[in-house]
């Protein structure tokens, strides 16, 4: 096989898993890890992906936002475990506040019913789910975002500052060690940092592909909330958790 047959492959799964382990890039084209470690420096150099410990991942414009359709599709037994391990944490009478995510909206159907829960969201699907769940709902009010269904605006964070919360759970773009936590849009974030702010305690809820990766706009620095997420290398827990606490989930 071509070089560049080999880097077009790689381009190709990971635009499909998001994260590639080096072992499984070999298995792949058919190649030894030398080779796979020099396809993955030249890519990087060409800007169309970020190799990280092991293996590489996407690399993701600043402004990226897939819409909530595309972010259902991506890491969905991961989301499920985080979710589960997140809706633990909430306790009977607890008000929660849920940010408008994929990974917040996989929480609900562990939610217990039966808990007299108040949760308010800034997600349309979200409340709609919630209620059908019997679950007492404040869906906040503002300008809806087509792509994630999220509600957002001067509006929303005005009402987001009447409320307090017990426990605050929000998804998030990018996770990094300098930036902090980021998302694509300033809207959305600014409902984001309002509602943690608002919050006695911050949950980030977010698979080990959000690692690393940069948007556009800071909602919180990394000591500010506690990060949920599936098992992550060594390395990169030993590194992260020196600036927060994360809670990881076995796969």
């Amino acid at each position: 096989m071509l070089a560049e047959e080999r880097r077009q492959m790689i381009l190709t799964a990971l635009k499909e898993k998001n994260i590639l382990k080096l072992q499984e890039i070999c298995e792949l084209t058919n190649c030894s890890e030398s080779s796979a470690r020099r396809d993955l420096q030249l890519l990087e150099q060409q800007g169309t992906l970020l190799r990280v410990h092991g293996g590489a991942k996407v690399k993701h414009s600043l402004q990226q936002e897939p819409d909530m359709t595309g972010k259902s599709l991506e890491n969905i037994q991961q989301k499920k475990l985080i979710a589960k391990q997140a809706a633990e944490l909430v306790k009977k009478e607890d008000v929660i506040y849920l940010d408008a995510g994929t990974s917040t909206l996989a929480m609900i159907q562990y939610l217990k019913a039966d808990y007299h829960l108040t949760v308010v969201t800034n997600g349309v699907v979200h409340a709609s789910t919630l209620a059908d769940r019997n679950i007492r709902t404040i869906l906040i009010g503002g300008e809806l975002k087509n792509t994630t269904k999220a509600i957002v605006g001067v509006q929303t964070v005005r009402e987001l500052l009447k409320y307090r919360f017990d426990k605050v759970f929000l998804g998030m773009n990018g996770i990094h060690i300098k930036c902090g936590f980021t998302t694509p849009d300033p809207d959305e974030a600014a409902v984001k940092t309002t509602a943690s702010l608002q919050g006695n305690q911050t949950y980030v809820l977010a698979d080990d592909s959000k690692f690393s990766q940069v948007s556009f706009v800071k909602v919180a620095d990394l000591a500010e909330a506690t990060i949920i997420t599936n098992k992550l290398p060594r390395s990169v827990f030993s590194e992260y958790s020196k600036q927060t606490n994360i809670q990881e989930v076995s796969l």
